[in-house]
């Protein structure tokens, strides 16, 4: 069964504050040659002027590759975000993924759902094609063939 086919979109027609799109997407993380995560019940949050960032169930991810850390940082829109590392073979990759545990009311569908920065993993594909990661190193956006751009994230894009 061929895989469905999705219309272009533009990042300058997302809409600020984000809106929440559920996918269902086939959406795999690799890294070391282990799965983290394999989700086709996906939501990508779309904000404008940034790639979408997909949000993956946390039962989702692989048993025992995510490792809490202390910390947290704040999003006007979503509230307090808490970090994990990802631990795979020894290997970790600190604060790669990022999840809402008490999310403000406009964002609850985002309660048990994290994202993570596709840029730290080997490979990180959605319905097969592989992600590119947004340019920089605070946003976590996906960018694949669906969305153009120009993307905030690269040099000098700060003040858009």
């Amino acid at each position: 069964m061929a895989e469905k086919e999705y219309a272009p979109e533009s990042v300058w027609d997302y809409p600020r504050p984000p809106a929440m799109d559920a996918s269902d997407e086939r959406v795999v993380v690799t890294h070391g040659g282990v799965v983290i995560a394999d989700s086709t019940d996906t939501i990508r949050v779309l904000e404008t002027s940034h790639p979408p960032t997909y949000y993956i169930p946390l039962k989702d991810f692989t048993p025992g590759v995510l490792e809490p850390v202390a910390g947290q940082t704040m999003c006007e829109f979503k509230g307090a975000a808490s970090y994990a590392d990802v631990v795979v073979d020894g290997q970790r990759l600190s604060r790669a993924v990022w999840w809402y545990p008490t999310p403000h009311r406009d964002f609850t569908r985002l309660a048990d759902h994290a994202a993570l920065y596709p840029g730290m993993f080997d490979d990180v594909r959605v319905n097969g094609e592989k992600v590119v990661a947004q340019e920089g190193d605070f946003y976590g956006g996906w960018i694949t063939s669906r969305v153009k751009g120009p993307f905030k994230g690269a040099p000098g894009t700060w003040g858009w």
